[in-house]
């Protein structure tokens, strides 16, 4: 047995135990309401100016410093030799300034020796040639010597500051996101992941379906990595790639967990343990993890993309932060946003200027959705290197506040404010509670679904995320969550596009529907089994007897092509997808196909189930129009009133506030209570505005 078997059993171990992470929450006082923090690098400067800045830091009203993230080289210069004063030096002028430290372990920036030494420890891409020195995220998560590696500097920083009172939590790497790995180490870590998940080589056979094209395996040791480079992109196996997919997310979600557990032999129970995962995140999946306490992201919501309006390219993308903010409180519990930008980027297809009170209106959205902590990426602007466009809370003189540090300033007092009002103990209003709903998604139905999409007009990641929005517009509160979530705490459930399901799944759906819930079921959902094959019976058969009806065909027009749907007396247009019903005699046919050979076909279906109601809405239209219409009836069945705000325009309750946020490229107003007090902003929301406001 070699070495990288012997790495790949303790791996699969590791991730099998039944090891939960303790509850976020009990690390961020209710009082607090959000925790501010901002990344220094000392690295960066000149010891002379670390002081300067820090006082800085702390004068502006920071209350946490994030450190460490890419200094491994300055911390081991050399091969196991450690130089941690210049970091005791600068924690020492955090604890002067009354600044708590955020400490990160430097796994995602590895020191220039051990690429020239230990060349194995990096990735390979898909035309196996190795990485090299000179960026971040490049090292083989699986590969036994670079996680011996990782293990001696976690283990060395761990023992200094893992009791340093002044040190409240760790960022474990930097912005994870599963990179596939074709190198020697992760091809023999797949062999045994694949192994550990089909026992049999007849077993993984059957699962991908290796009889087409003579793909037949006799052994596992004839498996390779699935690879789109060399076999191209559409002749590979679907199944072999998803199950890629997973084993690359499950080594990226154990090697987290293999650092938290190196922390936790030494850090206080006081320090937390977190990640930033990137808010839109295609490939590590936080859900997989057992061992953080939390999970955060990194939101860069403007790279010069066209939005909502004629100011949409300054004000950012809207569903960058309304996803996220959802998404990543499933993994204990609470999140926060722990990198955000605080002005023009440097990567973007062009980088604009930021219209006046953008950043502002960011940061008051990560809090309007929950948000424990708010940092920000960056201290400085950096007048050297990769990153020099990168705007900074202070500009490259290391004085000047930008105006993105003036937004971040003037939020801090504003939320010294509103601490000053919480008042502990506030319940939801009961119109609220009465629209709350659940979006259900996991990252495996986006992975099988972008691989085989039928039309380049599905966009699979922001199908979801159409329904968060009409939630939204509705006022709704409402929770991003995973299929083993407890349903029955919400009014509606929403299962957009599950492509991959079984008959517990299906059961648990008619389950919610029987006791009084309203569930909303759309068009490519169950139309596969887990591995991704369709099956051997009607189209989403298991659905048939849930929705009251069989899906008897799917059409697909294209770009420029004209679909018609008629909903009472509402006309709709598609032509991107849609599921041709055929319902039962007990099923309401809610919408009709308008034209087309098929004019008269059922688009939309609703089934009596128990006590609830099932909606089945088979077809995907651009403006969402008759996707909101057909919801909005749903919620008015369920008893619950609901907004009607434009695109852009968030509203959201936490903590006995209520707090508006506009992306949109023009004025909003709020219809606030005149009882209500309003305590930041005005009831007329400009373009990047925020309104707070609370119900005497």
């Amino acid at each position: 047995m070699n070495r990288y078997t012997i790495l790949f059993i303790i791996i699969i171990l590791i991730s099998g135990l039944n090891t939960t992470a303790q509850e976020g929450k009990r690390f961020f006082p209710e009082k607090d309401l959000i925790t501010t923090g901002i990344y220094y690098y000392p690295e960066h400067w000149n010891e002379d100016q670390w002081e300067r800045d820090i006082k800085k830091i702390s004068d502006i009203g920071f209350e946490f410093v994030h450190l460490a993230e890419f200094a491994w080289f300055k911390m081991e210069p050399q091969e196991g030799k450690f130089e941690f004063d210049w970091l005791d030096k600068v924690i020492g002028l955090c604890a002067k300034y009354n600044l708590k430290v955020l400490m990160c372990t430097p796994s995602a920036a590895t020191p220039a020796w051990m690429r020239a030494r230990y060349p194995e420890t990096f990735v390979m891409d898909g035309h196996y040639i190795r990485a090299e020195h000179g960026t971040r995220g490049l090292g083989s998560i699986v590969n036994p010597v670079y996680r011996k590696f990782v293990t001696t500097i976690v283990t060395a920083m761990a023992r200094r500051y893992g009791q340093h009172k002044n040190v409240i939590g760790w960022q474990l790497d930097n912005e994870p996101d599963a990179k596939p790995d074709y190198s020697p180490s992760s091809q023999e870590a797949f062999r045994q992941w694949l192994k550990n998940r089909y026992k049999t080589i007849e077993a993984l056979n059957a699962a991908w379906g290796a009889a087409f094209w003579s793909q037949w395996y006799g052994s596992f040791d004839q498996i390779i990595i699935p690879n789109t480079s060399l076999v191209g992109w559409w002749g590979n196996n679907p199944h072999a790639l998803l199950d890629f997919k997973r084993y690359s997310a499950d080594a990226q979600a154990e090697f987290l967990d293999f650092q938290a557990a190196t922390l936790r032999s030494y850090i206080s129970e006081a320090q937390f343990i977190t990640t930033n995962y990137t808010a839109v995140s295609t490939g590590a999946d936080p859900r997989r993890t057992n061992k953080l306490d939390f999970a955060t992201y990194t939101a860069y919501p403007n790279g010069g993309t066209d939005n909502i309006g004629e100011q949409g390219f300054r004000l950012g993308n809207s569903k960058v932060i309304l996803f996220a903010a959802e998404y990543y409180k499933t993994t204990g519990g609470v999140s926060g946003v722990m990198e955000i930008q605080p002005g023009p980027v440097n990567w973007g297809g062009y980088n604009p200027l930021l219209l006046p009170g953008t950043v502002r209106m960011w940061l008051y959205h990560t809090f309007a959705a929950g948000g424990k902590l708010a940092s920000s990426y960056r201290f400085r602007q950096i007048n050297y290197s990769a990153e020099q466009y990168h705007a900074g809370v202070i500009q490259p003189d290391g004085i000047t506040p930008s105006p993105g540090g003036e937004e971040y300033m003037q939020f801090i007092r504003e939320i010294k404010t509103l601490r000053k009002q919480y008042k502990p103990g506030a319940a939801m209003p009961a119109s609220l509670v009465a629209r709350s709903t659940a979006i259900v998604w996991n990252l495996e139905n986006y992975w099988t679904i972008d691989r085989q999409k039928q039309t380049w007009q599905w966009d699979t990641w922001n199908y979801p995320l159409k329904f968060l929005e009409i939630a939204k517009s509705f006022g709704a509160p409402a929770d991003v969550i995973p299929e083993t979530a407890d349903l029955s705490k919400y009014s509606l459930v929403i299962v957009p596009a599950y492509e991959m399901a079984d008959s517990s799944l299906v059961k648990k759906w008619s389950e919610y529907a029987a006791n009084g819930g309203h569930l909303i079921i759309t068009c490519r959902t169950a139309t596969k089994d887990r591995m991704g094959h369709f099956w051997e019976a009607e189209w989403a058969a298991p659905l048939s007897a849930l929705i009251g009806a069989q899906v008897k065909a799917t059409d697909m027009l294209s770009n420029n092509g004209k679909g018609e749907i008629l909903m009472g007396s509402n006309h709709y247009s598609w032509n991107n997808w849609a599921d041709l019903l055929a319902p039962d005699k007990n099923t309401e046919t809610l919408a009709v196909y308008d034209n087309q050979f098929y004019k008269g076909k059922a688009a939309v279906v609703r089934h009596k189930v128990g006590k609830g109601t099932v909606t089945y809405i088979g077809v995907d239209t651009d403006d969402a129009k008759l996707e909101k219409d057909v919801l909005r009836g749903i919620y008015a069945a369920a008893g619950a009133t609901t907004e009607n705000y434009p695109p852009g325009v968030y509203v959201y309750w936490r903590d006995g506030f209520y707090v508006a946020v506009n992306y949109s490229s023009d004025n909003y107003t709020m219809n606030v209570p005149a009882t209500a007090s309003v305590i930041v902003g005005e009831r007329t929301l400009q373009p990047g505005g925020v309104l707070v406001w609370s119900l005497r």
